[in-house]
């Protein structure tokens, strides 16, 4: 009885040692803290064989290792925010280092500018629709590259020749967007315009305009560049998606008796909308990027999106502190986009 009463007191005893070990004292804060710093070699023996320190070492190698992208993240690619916001709320012309420091005149003159609710009008008009029209054409197009043409042998196949297609479909992607904004000015030219010669040659004279890009129909001509110019990368991008998915689902499908409309609503487009989801985000940043179209193809004051008005208002009036006011603007018109497609657009993963 005394034997055990012993070994219990010592049991106690060693329990209350180890509760007190793992009490964290000042002294061996500051110890892990500068473990956590120095290389392994340096860290003293009495810390490296600390349990805390093995779980410090793994935060340490992880740190260390996304130390330097980060960095290099935030002095490109932050820094030039936190500038943007400060110089927003100054008079700053970009012409000389004086400026002074004017609080938010800059965002309540761009509430009561009407040339900048023109611009964001027409910048959301080609955030909507062009990635409607952008991807359901990439869609339609790579499935039918990919799975619309059935072969007796096989339960799935693509077009013939869709090979060429594909090359054919992405050469705009090749040319630069200032070179295919310059082509389709020529196209839409009132006098010797491709477009208007074409119309007059099947009979459709009446339809011909006198200034394409000078008028309200500018929005509609830019947004037709845009899709044409991009469906190309979608056309590749969601081919490879497609054929990533087995063939046994298509043979499964056929069995059952499953159309090209069926298959492509019940097996393609759920097991691509991951990729089609990030494309939806990646075209809505084309559409409200679209500087190169609108500054080269339409005549100066014919219309206006948010980066021209933002260009003019910088580099031809003078007024920088302004312009960043605008690029604020359209900072967070893409942040509240992206954010919002990747919320509404999130489902369950469909495991195969």
């Amino acid at each position: 009885m005394e034997d055990t009463t012993q070994r219990a007191g010592k049991d106690v005893t060693g329990s209350g040692g180890r509760g007190s070990e793992d009490r964290l004292t000042p002294g061996m804060r500051l110890r892990l803290a500068v473990a956590f710093v120095l290389p392994p070699r340096f860290t003293p023996d009495s810390v490296r064989y600390d349990r805390r320190y093995r779980k410090l070492d793994q935060y340490r190698f992880i740190v260390w290792f996304l130390a330097a992208p980060l960095l290099v993240y935030g002095i490109f690619v932050v820094s030039p925010f936190v500038q943007a916001f400060f110089y927003s709320m100054t008079d700053w012309t970009g012409y000389s280092s004086s400026y002074r420091f004017t609080g938010f005149e800059n965002y309540e003159r761009m509430w009561n500018d009407d040339k900048f609710w023109d611009a964001t009008r027409n910048s959301l008009l080609l955030l909507v629709v062009a990635p409607v029209v952008t991807l359901a054409l990439g869609l339609f197009f790579s499935y039918m590259l990919t799975a619309g043409g059935r072969r007796r042998s096989e339960a799935v196949a693509g077009v013939t020749g869709s090979g060429l297609y594909k090359i054919v479909y992405f050469f705009p992607q090749v040319l630069s967007l200032a070179i295919i904004a310059v082509i389709w000015a020529r196209i839409y030219s009132p006098r010797s315009g491709a477009l208007n010669a074409g119309l007059d040659a099947v009979g459709l004279g009446s339809w011909q305009r006198e200034d394409w890009l000078g008028s309200s129909w500018a929005i509609w001509c830019v947004l037709i560049v845009l899709c044409w110019s991009f469906v190309g990368f979608y056309v590749v991008l969601f081919s490879a998606a497609m054929s990533s998915i087995p063939n046994e689902i298509y043979e499964a499908a056929r069995l059952d008796g499953a159309g090209r409309s069926l298959t492509f609503f019940r097996i393609t487009f759920p097991l691509t909308w991951e990729t089609v989801r990030t494309g939806w985000v990646y075209m809505g940043i084309q559409a409200l990027d679209a500087f190169a179209l609108v500054n080269v193809m339409v005549p100066e004051h014919g219309m206006d999106v948010l980066p021209s008005y933002l260009f003019s208002k910088a580099f031809r009036d003078g007024q920088a502190g302004y312009a960043t006011t605008i690029g604020v603007a359209l900072f967070l018109i893409t942040l509240v986009f992206a954010a919002v497609m990747m919320r509404i657009g999130r489902r369950d993963r469909i495991e195969m």
